[in-house]
């Protein structure tokens, strides 16, 4: 409520003081207030609430709440340099509170309905920011299939819903779980509504075959939107998938499960693939979502196995792994963005020298790269251990053999993907280019360092963030 209400007067103060900087500032307000609000709730000796039955606040939601308000104020502080002087900047700054707000409605959600709104909420918000540089045709081509492409996915995925409903007359997910269990059979209905889930969601969150959209979208929108795409719209989905999967349908995880398993190898396999031919720095680094998409992805049959310890920690790595992926990923593009504003371009190629024209900014590159491969003893490394070592625990504590798969999959991909961010970093530091200093506004300078300690620290120091995920994925399991 306070992110959606400071986002509806946005575009009044920015009407009243006609200064981009000052709508910028009123926004990260907004944002820092609501920070705070979560931040008391926590403290204040509170552990769960619920709000008519369609949205609970407890320390899943806390947590994933947290993370989307530490990705807009990243965005929007970056934004503060990167929209400075164009038109529009107060409806910019709303409709990223906005998103953000509906990233947390899907979140706190209990329901499908709720679920839903909360999804359309960014989803709405998210096309026009895509679109905002109107004069930029990469910019309206990537709107455009985005658009297109997420109309599409919203239909499947209000499609699936409606189906889910009709078999089990229930939308809340612990209800829908009851329900389905007592089918005692597989209900065709409900496989069709497995399929329309996925391929809608799958969209959302750019998984195989339903990742084409996302390098064309990455590679136009502005680049501090796509930093919020990547470390924040695609959590929600999955999110989303979480709820769907692990709670609703938990009872019939055997018509699913090895699916999902499946579409995560093709997933992680493909972006890291395709990645190595790529020449556009954002479409690598988009390329590398879809393969971060894929490493999360094995969570779903983890986290349904029969031992509920096991499944839990299963869940805990995806979580921990989320989290750290808002920040490597997010302080990559906003690198990109910062560059990108001093007259860099955005080809591979002009990234030659770099060290010597922004050494900071070459620097913090190397660490959020290092970090998305999995170097120790980045935040990278914490969390694809612990997320990795769930599918191991999977397939020897639980019996379920074949998830074993699924880590030595991750492990081979995360081995791949080392070679192409590796090239970057020895573009920037072996390779000549101009040594002409490059200027980065300091309002870039802050949202990498907020990115920079956050990938740092939860290296360094894993175990408080670790405790974190876990209370998170005990709550999620809490009826």
């Amino acid at each position: 409520m306070m992110l959606g209400g400071v986002a509806l007067l946005i575009p009044a103060v920015r009407m009243l003081t006609k200064s981009d900087k000052a709508t910028g500032i009123a926004s990260l307000a907004g944002i820092v207030a609501s920070m705070l609000l979560v931040f008391y709730w926590f403290y204040n000796g509170s552990h769960m609430a619920v709000f008519e039955n369609v949205l609970r606040i407890d320390a899943f939601s806390a947590l994933f709440m947290l993370i989307f308000l530490f990705v807009a104020l990243y965005v929007v502080t970056a934004s503060l340099r990167y929209v400075d002087g164009l038109k529009h900047t107060g409806e910019y700054y709303a409709l990223v509170m906005l998103a953000t707000a509906g990233m947390m409605v899907v979140a706190m959600s209990m329901d499908l309905i709720t679920l839903f709104v909360g999804i359309e909420i960014t989803s709405l918000s998210s096309y026009s920011l895509v679109a905002f540089r109107k004069k930029d045709k990469l910019g309206a081509e990537a709107a455009t299939k985005y658009f297109i492409i997420g109309g599409l996915s919203s239909a499947l995925s209000l499609f699936g819903i409606s189906l889910i409903y009709g078999a089990t007359g229930q939308v809340n997910f612990h209800a829908v779980a009851s329900a389905v269990a007592a089918l005692h059979g597989m209900d065709p209905v409900l496989i069709l509504a497995i399929v329309m889930i996925v391929a809608g969601f799958g969209f959302k969150v750019a998984i195989v075959p339903f990742q084409m959209w996302a390098p064309d979208v990455y590679e136009g929108a502005p680049t501090t939107i796509t930093a919020m795409l990547a470390s924040g719209s695609k959590k929600m989905g999955f999110i989303a998938l979480f709820k769907v999967f692990i709670i609703g349908l938990v009872a019939i995880r055997a018509d699913w499960s090895m699916m999902i398993g499946i579409i995560a190898i093709a997933t992680m396999t493909l972006g890291n693939v395709i990645a190595i031919s790529q020449t556009s720095i954002k479409r690598m680094l988009a390329y590398s979502s879809i393969a971060q998409a894929g490493y999360i992805l094995i969570v779903l049959p983890i986290a349904v196995v029969g031992d509920p310890t096991v499944a839990q920690y299963g869940l805990t790595g995806g979580i921990f792994h989320m989290m750290t992926h808002a920040f490597m990923k997010g302080g990559a593009f906003i690198i990109v963005a910062g560059l990108a504003t001093a007259a860099l371009g955005e080809h591979i190629n002009d990234y030659k020298g770099l060290y010597r024209r922004a050494p900071l900014m070459a620097f913090a590159m190397t660490i959020m790269l290092f970090s998305l491969a999995g170097i120790p003893p980045l935040a990278g490394f914490a969390s694809k251990f612990v997320l990795f070592s769930g599918a191991i625990n999977a397939s020897t504590l639980a019996g379920e053999q074949w998830l074993l798969w699924l880590a030595v999959a991750a492990i081979i991909n995360s081995a791949i993907s080392l070679y192409y961010y590796a090239r970057v970093v020895k573009y920037m530091y072996l390779d000549d280019g101009p040594k002409d200093k490059l200027k980065i506004a300091p309002a870039f300078g802050i949202a990498v360092a907020v990115c920079f300690v956050a990938v740092i620290l939860i290296g360094i120091f894993p175990d408080p963030f670790i405790q974190a995920c876990q209370e998170a994925a005990k709550a999620f399991f809490v009826p």
